[in-house]
Protein backbone atom coordinates (compact mmCIF):
# COMPACT_ATOMS: atom_id res chain seq x y z
CA UNK A 1 0.00 0.00 0.00
CA UNK A 2 1.08 3.44 -0.74
CA UNK A 3 0.27 7.03 0.82
CA UNK A 4 -1.32 9.41 -0.98
CA UNK A 5 1.60 11.74 -0.57
CA UNK A 6 3.96 9.31 -2.72
CA UNK A 7 1.92 9.42 -5.69
CA UNK A 8 0.00 11.85 -8.35
CA UNK A 9 -3.08 13.27 -6.97
CA UNK A 10 -5.04 12.16 -10.07
CA UNK A 11 -3.95 8.92 -9.91
CA UNK A 12 -5.24 8.62 -6.37
CA UNK A 13 -8.34 10.04 -7.29
CA UNK A 14 -9.21 7.84 -10.59
CA UNK A 15 -8.05 4.70 -7.81
CA UNK A 16 -10.85 6.34 -5.17
CA UNK A 17 -13.63 6.11 -7.95
CA UNK A 18 -13.03 2.88 -9.09
CA UNK A 19 -13.06 -0.33 -6.78
CA UNK A 20 -10.40 0.71 -4.26
CA UNK A 21 -13.16 3.51 -2.81
CA UNK A 22 -14.30 1.25 -0.16
CA UNK A 23 -11.03 0.96 1.20
CA UNK A 24 -10.24 4.67 1.70
CA UNK A 25 -8.92 5.59 4.99
CA UNK A 26 -8.81 8.65 5.98
CA UNK A 27 -6.55 10.74 9.20
CA UNK A 28 -7.08 14.01 10.66
CA UNK A 29 -6.40 15.74 13.53
CA UNK A 30 -7.76 15.80 16.66
CA UNK A 31 -7.02 16.72 20.18
CA UNK A 32 -7.20 13.84 22.70
CA UNK A 33 -6.18 13.18 25.99
CA UNK A 34 -3.54 9.89 25.53
CA UNK A 35 -6.25 7.68 27.11
CA UNK A 36 -9.08 9.14 25.28
CA UNK A 37 -7.49 8.37 22.62
CA UNK A 38 -6.84 4.41 23.59
CA UNK A 39 -10.25 4.58 24.50
CA UNK A 40 -11.64 5.61 21.06
CA UNK A 41 -8.95 3.32 19.03
CA UNK A 42 -10.13 0.94 21.45
CA UNK A 43 -14.23 1.48 20.57
CA UNK A 44 -12.98 1.74 16.85
CA UNK A 45 -11.50 -1.72 16.67
CA UNK A 46 -14.60 -3.57 15.71
CA UNK A 47 -15.93 -1.05 13.10
CA UNK A 48 -15.75 -1.00 9.53
CA UNK A 49 -12.38 -0.13 7.32
CA UNK A 50 -14.01 2.27 5.77
CA UNK A 51 -14.78 4.35 8.50
CA UNK A 52 -13.05 7.69 9.56
CA UNK A 53 -10.50 7.54 12.35
CA UNK A 54 -9.11 10.60 14.05
CA UNK A 55 -5.61 10.29 16.03
CA UNK A 56 -3.39 13.29 17.63
CA UNK A 57 -0.28 12.36 16.50
CA UNK A 58 1.24 14.67 14.30
CA UNK A 59 0.46 12.99 10.74
CA UNK A 60 -0.85 14.96 7.46
CA UNK A 61 -4.11 13.81 5.91
CA UNK A 62 -3.27 10.78 4.13
CA UNK A 63 -5.37 8.42 2.05
CA UNK A 64 -4.42 4.63 2.10
CA UNK A 65 -4.27 2.94 -0.88
CA UNK A 66 -4.00 -1.04 -1.05
CA UNK A 67 -1.37 -2.40 -3.80
CA UNK A 68 -3.87 -5.75 -4.53
CA UNK A 69 -7.01 -5.80 -3.21
CA UNK A 70 -6.89 -6.62 0.49
CA UNK A 71 -9.96 -6.84 2.31
CA UNK A 72 -11.06 -3.97 4.72
CA UNK A 73 -9.60 -5.78 7.81
CA UNK A 74 -6.20 -6.42 6.69
CA UNK A 75 -6.18 -2.34 6.24
CA UNK A 76 -7.78 -1.47 9.04
CA UNK A 77 -6.09 -3.37 11.65
CA UNK A 78 -2.63 -3.13 10.53
CA UNK A 79 -3.24 0.51 10.45
CA UNK A 80 -4.04 0.86 13.83
CA UNK A 81 -1.52 -1.46 15.34
CA UNK A 82 1.47 0.48 13.54
CA UNK A 83 0.09 3.70 14.42
CA UNK A 84 -1.12 2.98 18.08
CA UNK A 85 1.76 1.22 18.70
CA UNK A 86 3.37 4.58 18.20
CA UNK A 87 1.16 6.11 20.03
CA UNK A 88 1.43 4.20 23.27
CA UNK A 89 5.09 4.69 23.18
CA UNK A 90 4.91 8.16 22.88
CA UNK A 91 2.19 8.51 25.54
CA UNK A 92 2.92 5.67 27.61
CA UNK A 93 -0.74 4.11 27.67
CA UNK A 94 -0.80 1.23 29.55
CA UNK A 95 0.11 -2.39 28.23
CA UNK A 96 -3.23 -3.75 28.12
CA UNK A 97 -4.59 -1.45 25.50
CA UNK A 98 -1.36 -2.47 23.38
CA UNK A 99 -1.68 -5.80 23.94
CA UNK A 100 -5.46 -5.78 23.30
CA UNK A 101 -4.60 -4.03 20.14
CA UNK A 102 -1.96 -7.20 18.97
CA UNK A 103 -4.85 -9.31 19.44
CA UNK A 104 -7.43 -7.64 17.34
CA UNK A 105 -4.59 -7.29 14.99
CA UNK A 106 -4.83 -10.90 14.11
CA UNK A 107 -8.24 -10.84 13.53
CA UNK A 108 -8.76 -13.03 10.30
CA UNK A 109 -10.01 -10.97 7.09
CA UNK A 110 -12.28 -13.69 5.63
CA UNK A 111 -15.13 -16.06 6.91
CA UNK A 112 -12.40 -19.20 5.43
CA UNK A 113 -9.68 -17.88 7.31
CA UNK A 114 -11.81 -17.60 10.65
CA UNK A 115 -13.20 -21.30 9.89
CA UNK A 116 -9.83 -22.36 9.65
CA UNK A 117 -8.53 -21.15 12.35
CA UNK A 118 -11.55 -22.19 14.94
CA UNK A 119 -11.07 -25.89 13.21
CA UNK A 120 -7.25 -25.67 14.56
CA UNK A 121 -7.94 -24.48 17.70
CA UNK A 122 -6.66 -20.72 17.63
CA UNK A 123 -10.14 -19.17 17.99
CA UNK A 124 -13.17 -20.16 19.91
CA UNK A 125 -16.25 -22.05 18.20
CA UNK A 126 -19.22 -19.72 17.75
CA UNK A 127 -21.05 -19.30 20.80
CA UNK A 128 -18.25 -20.71 22.71
CA UNK A 129 -18.34 -18.64 26.12
CA UNK A 130 -16.75 -19.30 29.60
CA UNK A 131 -19.23 -19.67 32.62
CA UNK A 132 -16.34 -17.40 34.34
CA UNK A 133 -17.35 -14.45 32.13
CA UNK A 134 -21.32 -15.28 32.48
CA UNK A 135 -21.89 -15.63 35.61
CA UNK A 136 -19.04 -14.21 37.85
CA UNK A 137 -19.12 -10.75 39.03
CA UNK A 138 -16.34 -8.59 36.95
CA UNK A 139 -13.93 -7.93 39.56
CA UNK A 140 -13.48 -11.51 40.19
CA UNK A 141 -13.11 -13.03 36.49
CA UNK A 142 -9.38 -12.36 36.23
CA UNK A 143 -8.79 -14.65 39.79
CA UNK A 144 -11.14 -17.68 38.06
CA UNK A 145 -9.18 -17.45 34.99
CA UNK A 146 -5.71 -17.81 36.17
CA UNK A 147 -7.41 -20.61 38.49
CA UNK A 148 -8.17 -22.10 35.60
CA UNK A 149 -11.72 -22.67 36.94
CA UNK A 150 -13.42 -23.15 32.92
CA UNK A 151 -10.85 -25.70 32.23
CA UNK A 152 -11.00 -28.25 34.49
CA UNK A 153 -9.48 -30.93 32.96
CA UNK A 154 -6.23 -30.52 34.93
CA UNK A 155 -8.03 -31.21 38.30
CA UNK A 156 -8.96 -34.49 37.21
CA UNK A 157 -5.84 -34.93 35.71
CA UNK A 158 -4.27 -34.29 39.34
CA UNK A 159 -7.13 -35.67 41.06
CA UNK A 160 -7.68 -39.38 39.39
CA UNK A 161 -3.81 -40.79 41.13
CA UNK A 162 -5.56 -39.44 44.38
CA UNK A 163 -8.91 -41.62 43.78
CA UNK A 164 -6.86 -44.48 42.42
CA UNK A 165 -5.04 -44.78 45.47
CA UNK A 166 -7.09 -44.03 48.03
CA UNK A 167 -9.69 -47.00 46.50
CA UNK A 168 -6.82 -49.57 46.20
CA UNK A 169 -6.40 -48.65 50.39
CA UNK A 170 -9.69 -49.68 50.89
CA UNK A 171 -10.67 -52.94 52.54
CA UNK A 172 -11.37 -56.00 50.33
CA UNK A 173 -15.04 -55.56 49.87
CA UNK A 174 -15.24 -52.43 51.20
CA UNK A 175 -16.15 -49.01 49.48
CA UNK A 176 -13.02 -46.11 49.44
CA UNK A 177 -13.58 -43.64 52.29
CA UNK A 178 -15.37 -40.91 50.88
CA UNK A 179 -14.94 -37.81 53.42
CA UNK A 180 -11.10 -38.84 52.24
CA UNK A 181 -12.38 -38.72 48.37
CA UNK A 182 -14.05 -35.19 48.70
CA UNK A 183 -11.13 -33.66 51.07
CA UNK A 184 -8.48 -34.62 47.87
CA UNK A 185 -11.18 -33.51 45.10
CA UNK A 186 -10.87 -30.37 47.08
CA UNK A 187 -7.11 -30.07 47.23
CA UNK A 188 -7.09 -31.23 43.81
CA UNK A 189 -8.98 -28.06 42.65
CA UNK A 190 -6.80 -25.79 44.95
CA UNK A 191 -3.40 -27.16 44.53
CA UNK A 192 -4.06 -26.71 40.70
CA UNK A 193 -5.08 -23.12 40.53
CA UNK A 194 -2.09 -22.68 43.05
CA UNK A 195 0.28 -24.28 40.61
CA UNK A 196 -1.56 -22.55 37.20
CA UNK A 197 -0.89 -18.91 39.16
CA UNK A 198 2.90 -20.04 40.31
CA UNK A 199 3.05 -20.98 36.47
CA UNK A 200 1.44 -17.80 35.14
CA UNK A 201 3.79 -15.45 37.04
CA UNK A 202 6.97 -17.62 36.63
CA UNK A 203 6.22 -17.21 32.83
CA UNK A 204 4.81 -14.14 31.90
CA UNK A 205 7.42 -13.23 30.28
CA UNK A 206 6.92 -16.42 28.26
CA UNK A 207 3.68 -16.36 27.89
CA UNK A 208 3.47 -13.12 26.15
CA UNK A 209 5.37 -14.54 22.87
CA UNK A 210 3.19 -17.61 22.94
CA UNK A 211 -0.27 -17.27 20.66
CA UNK A 212 -2.09 -19.89 23.07
CA UNK A 213 -1.14 -18.34 26.34
CA UNK A 214 -0.92 -14.30 25.47
CA UNK A 215 -4.21 -13.03 27.20
CA UNK A 216 -3.65 -15.16 30.34
CA UNK A 217 -4.61 -12.71 32.97
CA UNK A 218 -0.90 -12.00 33.90
CA UNK A 219 0.90 -11.97 30.98
CA UNK A 220 -1.98 -9.62 29.34
CA UNK A 221 -1.66 -7.34 32.45
CA UNK A 222 -5.06 -7.69 33.55
CA UNK A 223 -3.80 -8.65 36.96
CA UNK A 224 -0.54 -7.35 38.60
CA UNK A 225 2.52 -9.83 39.78
CA UNK A 226 1.59 -8.63 43.33
CA UNK A 227 -1.85 -9.37 42.22
CA UNK A 228 -1.54 -12.89 41.41
CA UNK A 229 0.76 -13.84 44.59
CA UNK A 230 -2.19 -12.04 46.99
CA UNK A 231 -4.21 -14.98 45.20
CA UNK A 232 -1.69 -17.69 45.39
CA UNK A 233 -1.33 -17.56 49.35
CA UNK A 234 -4.72 -16.92 49.34
CA UNK A 235 -5.01 -20.70 47.90
CA UNK A 236 -2.29 -22.03 49.73
CA UNK A 237 -3.69 -20.98 53.21
CA UNK A 238 -6.55 -22.87 51.70
CA UNK A 239 -4.66 -25.94 50.97
CA UNK A 240 -3.18 -25.83 54.11
CA UNK A 241 -6.67 -25.72 56.02
CA UNK A 242 -7.15 -29.63 53.84
CA UNK A 243 -3.52 -30.93 54.64
CA UNK A 244 -3.94 -30.44 58.36
CA UNK A 245 -6.74 -33.02 58.36
CA UNK A 246 -4.63 -35.91 56.95
CA UNK A 247 -2.32 -37.88 59.84
CA UNK A 248 0.78 -36.19 60.51
CA UNK A 249 2.79 -38.39 57.67
CA UNK A 250 0.58 -36.98 55.41
CA UNK A 251 1.03 -33.96 55.96
CA UNK A 252 4.92 -33.94 56.06
CA UNK A 253 4.69 -35.78 52.83
CA UNK A 254 2.12 -33.57 51.14
CA UNK A 255 4.54 -30.75 52.06
CA UNK A 256 7.01 -32.06 50.56
CA UNK A 257 5.28 -31.85 47.26
CA UNK A 258 5.52 -27.88 46.86
CA UNK A 259 9.45 -28.21 46.45
CA UNK A 260 8.14 -29.88 42.75
CA UNK A 261 4.87 -27.65 42.20
CA UNK A 262 7.31 -24.42 42.69
CA UNK A 263 9.90 -25.43 40.65
CA UNK A 264 8.07 -27.14 37.47
CA UNK A 265 7.48 -23.97 35.52
CA UNK A 266 11.33 -23.73 35.85
CA UNK A 267 12.36 -27.01 34.04
CA UNK A 268 10.60 -26.11 30.32
CA UNK A 269 14.34 -23.49 30.33
CA UNK A 270 16.93 -26.36 31.14
CA UNK A 271 15.83 -29.53 29.86
CA UNK A 272 13.35 -31.26 27.13
CA UNK A 273 11.97 -33.62 29.86
CA UNK A 274 9.29 -30.71 31.63
CA UNK A 275 6.88 -33.45 30.89
CA UNK A 276 8.37 -36.20 33.26
CA UNK A 277 9.08 -33.85 35.94
CA UNK A 278 5.16 -33.00 35.30
CA UNK A 279 4.34 -36.38 36.36
CA UNK A 280 6.34 -36.82 39.27
CA UNK A 281 4.47 -33.60 40.75
CA UNK A 282 0.86 -34.47 39.30
CA UNK A 283 1.24 -37.54 40.63
CA UNK A 284 1.80 -37.67 43.95
CA UNK A 285 -1.32 -38.24 45.06
CA UNK A 286 -1.09 -41.74 44.26
CA UNK A 287 1.65 -41.32 47.44
CA UNK A 288 -0.69 -39.11 49.64
CA UNK A 289 -3.82 -41.43 49.18
CA UNK A 290 -2.48 -44.21 50.22
CA UNK A 291 -0.84 -42.69 53.28
CA UNK A 292 -3.68 -40.98 54.75
CA UNK A 293 -5.80 -43.73 54.86
CA UNK A 294 -3.29 -45.95 55.56
CA UNK A 295 -0.64 -44.09 58.20
CA UNK A 296 2.50 -45.11 55.87
CA UNK A 297 3.33 -46.28 52.66
CA UNK A 298 3.67 -49.94 50.97
CA UNK A 299 6.27 -49.40 48.12
CA UNK A 300 5.53 -53.03 46.11
CA UNK A 301 1.91 -51.32 45.67
CA UNK A 302 2.26 -47.64 45.50
CA UNK A 303 5.65 -47.44 43.27
CA UNK A 304 4.00 -49.17 40.63
CA UNK A 305 1.11 -47.03 40.83
CA UNK A 306 3.16 -43.58 41.04
CA UNK A 307 5.45 -44.86 38.27
CA UNK A 308 2.16 -45.60 36.05
CA UNK A 309 1.19 -41.95 36.95
CA UNK A 310 4.09 -40.77 35.11
CA UNK A 311 4.28 -42.76 32.22
CA UNK A 312 0.67 -40.88 31.79
CA UNK A 313 1.24 -37.94 32.16
CA UNK A 314 4.11 -38.42 29.54
CA UNK A 315 1.62 -39.64 27.20
CA UNK A 316 -1.06 -36.86 27.72
CA UNK A 317 1.54 -34.01 28.21
CA UNK A 318 3.45 -34.59 25.57
CA UNK A 319 0.45 -34.81 22.95
CA UNK A 320 -0.67 -31.04 24.86
CA UNK A 321 2.82 -29.92 24.16
CA UNK A 322 2.34 -30.43 20.36
CA UNK A 323 0.15 -27.73 20.54
CA UNK A 324 2.78 -25.23 20.95
CA UNK A 325 6.01 -26.42 19.31
CA UNK A 326 6.04 -23.74 16.99
CA UNK A 327 5.95 -21.11 19.55
CA UNK A 328 8.18 -22.71 22.06
CA UNK A 329 10.42 -23.15 18.91
CA UNK A 330 10.78 -19.14 18.71
CA UNK A 331 10.76 -18.57 22.38
CA UNK A 332 13.74 -21.35 23.20
CA UNK A 333 11.60 -22.89 26.02
CA UNK A 334 11.89 -26.85 25.68
CA UNK A 335 9.62 -29.91 25.65
CA UNK A 336 8.84 -33.42 25.08
CA UNK A 337 7.31 -32.58 21.70
CA UNK A 338 9.94 -31.05 20.91
CA UNK A 339 12.68 -33.35 21.54
CA UNK A 340 10.60 -36.48 19.87
CA UNK A 341 9.91 -34.69 16.85
CA UNK A 342 8.20 -37.00 14.14
CA UNK A 343 9.10 -40.30 16.79
CA UNK A 344 6.38 -39.04 19.22
CA UNK A 345 3.83 -41.53 18.31
CA UNK A 346 6.71 -44.15 18.79
CA UNK A 347 7.76 -42.75 22.42
CA UNK A 348 4.09 -42.48 23.99
CA UNK A 349 3.34 -45.73 22.72
CA UNK A 350 6.16 -47.35 24.75
CA UNK A 351 5.31 -44.46 27.89
CA UNK A 352 1.45 -46.09 27.42
CA UNK A 353 2.89 -49.80 27.55
CA UNK A 354 5.12 -49.08 30.40
CA UNK A 355 1.69 -47.17 32.10
CA UNK A 356 -0.69 -50.03 31.79
CA UNK A 357 2.10 -52.53 32.66
CA UNK A 358 2.95 -50.91 36.12
CA UNK A 359 -0.96 -50.66 36.78
CA UNK A 360 -1.31 -54.83 36.46
CA UNK A 361 2.16 -54.73 38.51
CA UNK A 362 0.02 -53.05 41.18
CA UNK A 363 -3.09 -54.06 40.90
CA UNK A 364 -1.17 -57.88 41.20
CA UNK A 365 0.99 -56.79 44.24
CA UNK A 366 -2.63 -55.41 45.63
CA UNK A 367 -4.27 -58.93 45.01
CA UNK A 368 -7.40 -57.06 43.21
CA UNK A 369 -10.37 -58.91 41.82
CA UNK A 370 -10.17 -60.13 38.16
CA UNK A 371 -12.60 -56.75 37.27
CA UNK A 372 -9.84 -54.58 37.67
CA UNK A 373 -8.06 -56.42 34.60
CA UNK A 374 -11.05 -56.31 32.32
CA UNK A 375 -11.04 -52.31 33.29
CA UNK A 376 -7.69 -52.18 32.30
CA UNK A 377 -8.30 -53.76 28.84
CA UNK A 378 -10.23 -51.57 27.94
CA UNK A 379 -8.53 -48.17 29.07
CA UNK A 380 -5.78 -49.65 27.59
CA UNK A 381 -7.81 -49.11 24.69
CA UNK A 382 -8.49 -45.64 25.20
CA UNK A 383 -5.01 -44.78 25.57
CA UNK A 384 -4.17 -46.63 22.34
CA UNK A 385 -7.24 -44.95 20.53
CA UNK A 386 -5.29 -41.74 21.69
CA UNK A 387 -1.96 -42.35 20.18
CA UNK A 388 -2.99 -44.01 16.96
CA UNK A 389 -5.76 -41.30 16.17
CA UNK A 390 -4.03 -37.96 17.06
CA UNK A 391 -3.33 -35.90 14.55
CA UNK A 392 -0.53 -34.26 16.10
CA UNK A 393 -0.38 -31.21 13.55
CA UNK A 394 -3.88 -29.91 14.55
CA UNK A 395 -3.87 -28.09 17.59
CA UNK A 396 -7.59 -28.58 17.65
CA UNK A 397 -7.08 -33.04 17.69
CA UNK A 398 -4.10 -32.29 20.51
CA UNK A 399 -6.35 -30.91 22.71
CA UNK A 400 -9.22 -33.23 22.21
CA UNK A 401 -6.86 -36.18 22.57
CA UNK A 402 -5.53 -34.35 26.14
CA UNK A 403 -9.25 -33.88 27.19
CA UNK A 404 -10.21 -37.42 26.78
CA UNK A 405 -7.58 -38.48 29.16
CA UNK A 406 -10.24 -37.86 32.39
CA UNK A 407 -12.37 -40.73 30.42
CA UNK A 408 -8.92 -42.75 31.39
CA UNK A 409 -8.37 -41.83 34.59
CA UNK A 410 -12.47 -42.61 34.85
CA UNK A 411 -11.83 -46.07 33.94
CA UNK A 412 -8.99 -47.16 35.97
CA UNK A 413 -10.84 -45.62 38.97
CA UNK A 414 -13.88 -48.25 38.40
CA UNK A 415 -11.88 -51.17 37.95
CA UNK A 416 -9.69 -50.33 40.99
CA UNK A 417 -12.82 -49.98 43.03
CA UNK A 418 -14.99 -52.91 41.18
CA UNK A 419 -11.88 -54.77 41.88
CA UNK A 420 -11.60 -54.18 45.60
CA UNK A 421 -15.36 -55.17 46.00
CA UNK A 422 -15.10 -58.14 44.35
CA UNK A 423 -11.75 -58.96 46.02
Amino acid sequence: MVLQSDVDPRRVRSLTRSNFAPYKLTISKLKLSPLKMASFLLRRASCSATRILSSPLALPTATIIPKSNPSPNFIYHHYLLHHFTQFSRQNKIPSPYLAFIKEISNIPSTKEEKEHKRNNGELPKRGEKSWIDVYLPRQVRPYAHLARLDKPIGTWLLAWPCMWSISLAAEPGSVPNFKMMALFGCGALLLRGAGCTINDLLDRDIDTKVERTKLRPVASGLLTPFQGLCFLGFQLFLGLGILLQLNNYSRILGASSLLLVFSYPLMKRFTFWPQAYLGLTFNWGALLGWSAVKGSLDPAIVIPLYASGVFWTLVYDTIYAHQDKEDDLKVGVKSTALRFGDSTKEWITGFGTACISSLALCGFDADIGWSFYAFLAAASGQLAWQIWTVDLSCRADCNRKFVSNKWFGAVVFSGILFGRLWS
